[in-house]
């Protein structure tokens, strides 16, 4: 079978390609190498949706970002994506920070983002009186929020395969041979899988896609793997602090954050250190510490509360500043997005439908959907998994027609078999306990699965075995 378009890669913004071009009559297919969707730099952030005031001016990533910013927004709350409207303050420590204030205000404006203001040490310290003392100035960022990061690519997959995308997991492109007359593509896939043919294909292959691209015959960026190890914090310190608090940025990394989530903790993070491997996962006694000691400095209380969990993220760095996303015939590259991915995603979705429709696919917006953006404007309904709204455990109506939805399988998330039944006999199930956990919370809390493990676990093998995920998985 041949299609229009092939996404090789199915993070936030593979998946938010998908969606987009779903919208059009375009026959479509995703390929992502793991068991599911938002599995590589998707699902490893800090969870921030940006108004990208700290972009450099003039850049793809600033209008992408900026862009992406109010599609995201307007998407969240049609798809019930859990977001808070926290605001954000950015510090400064020192003389010389409280110097540079005025220079990211400005560029902040360049960005077209008009409503950060400077507030006083006075006011740094009555909107967040729990800061460590030596503040020296502020910035405050009233759109800077934070987001259910999970649902964000499952959102967008599950758009996009109501909308007839085919997705295609655990296949990965081994190779690509150009077919005579511009026909297209040809891509090899493992594990021996029939070859996919298509007219356009789209590398938004994250980490890898310095390695696709060069099997496009491409070049020109290197994929550097930036690690960024995080510390989470019970949900007990989350009376800390009301805003993310933000660091003042350096030309290399944006710097540690404090942030609290909308699953009711508080995030410390990231790291950033630049590393050769590109499945490098591991936390490492350097990082946290340096982590627990800026924690200690920044908000002095977290020193007395519990560590929930640890991770680290990898995220797809170039040796460019600015995002590596343009067409080369029949070829798209969408590379180098680094931590904004998730902000920019249907920014950068809407260019490189573009970007497709420049190169000589038709863009005719599909008649049996209602047009939205000139896209696919149906967005699912996704479980709320926030903690400022109701989740099903709270809600009696609900119970009372579902008495699943009343029986705690996860006590430290109150997660309910209601829920982790319907994440299994999903659209797009999860392929295993890690998204099981993304789809719910599961497995997340205090214990970290060491009281409710067997049990979950058991839901998911006895739903594998009866066959309730998709074909093929």
């Amino acid at each position: 079978m041949s299609w229009d378009v092939a996404i090789i890669g199915g993070g936030v913004v593979g998946t938010a390609i998908a969606r987009e071009l779903a919208g059009y009559q375009v026959r479509s297919v995703l390929l992502e190498a793991a068991d599911d969707v938002g599995t590589g730099t998707s699902k490893a952030n800090t969870a921030i949706l940006h108004t990208g005031f700290d972009a450099t001016p003039g850049t793809l990533e600033s209008r992408l970002v900026a862009r992406g910013s109010t599609l995201l927004r307007e998407y969240a709350e049609r798809a019930g994506i859990a977001v808070e409207r926290t605001g954000a303050l950015l510090v400064a420590w020192t003389p010389e920070q409280a110097g540079r204030l005025d220079a990211i205000a400005v560029k902040s404006r360049e960005n077209g983002y008009t409503r950060l203001r400077s507030v006083s040490v006075a006011e740094v310290y009555e909107r967040e009186p729990n800061l460590g003392p030596g503040a020296a100035g502020g910035l405050w960022i009233p759109d800077e929020w934070v987001i259910d990061p999970w649902s964000v690519s499952l959102a967008y997959a599950t758009e996009a395969v109501r909308a007839g995308v085919d997705l295609r997991l655990r296949t990965r492109v081994t190779g690509v041979s150009v077919l005579p007359d511009k026909a297209g593509f040809e891509l090899a896939v493992s594990p021996g899988a029939d070859p996919v043919r298509c007219r356009f294909a789209v590398n938004a292959a994250g980490l890898a896609s310095d390695e696709v691209d060069r099997m496009f015959s491409g070049g020109g960026f290197t994929i550097r793997p930036r690690k960024g190890e995080l510390i989470v914090y019970d949900k007990l310190a989350r009376a800390l602090l009301s805003s993310i608090i933000l660091p003042v940025p350096t030309a290399r990394t944006k710097g540690v954050v404090i942030a609290p989530t909308v699953f009711g903790n508080v995030l410390l993070g990231p790291t950033a250190e630049d590393v050769a491997d590109r499945s490098d996962r591991s936390t490492s006694a350097a990082g946290l510490s340096a982590l627990l000691a800026d924690g200690r400095r920044i908000l002095p209380g977290l020193e007395r509360e519990e560590v929930t969990a640890t991770y680290a993220g990898l995220r797809a760095a170039t040796e460019h500043a600015d995002y590596q996303l343009g067409v080369y015939g029949q070829y798209v590259r969408v590379a180098g997005i680094r931590s904004t991915g998730l902000t920019a995603s249907l920014g950068i979705a809407e260019h490189v439908a573009g970007l497709l429709g420049e190169a000589g696919l038709p863009l005719k917006p599909r008649t049996d959907v209602s047009p939205g953006e000139g896209t696919w404007a149906a967005p699912p309904r996704m479980p709320y998994l926030g903690d400022a709204g109701t989740r099903p455990y709270q809600d009696a109506a609900r119970i009372a027609a579902d008495p699943a939805y009343g029986v705690i399988a996860c006590h430290c998330e109150r997660v309910t078999r209601g829920e982790i039944r319907d994440a299994l006999a999903s659209e797009i199930p999860p392929g295993g306990l890690d998204g099981l956990r993304r789809r719910t919370r599961a497995m997340n809390g205090r214990c970290q699965a060491f009281y409710c493990g067997a049990a979950v676990s058991a839901q998911l093998t006895r739903a594998l075995s009866r066959n309730e995920g998709r074909d093929g998985r």
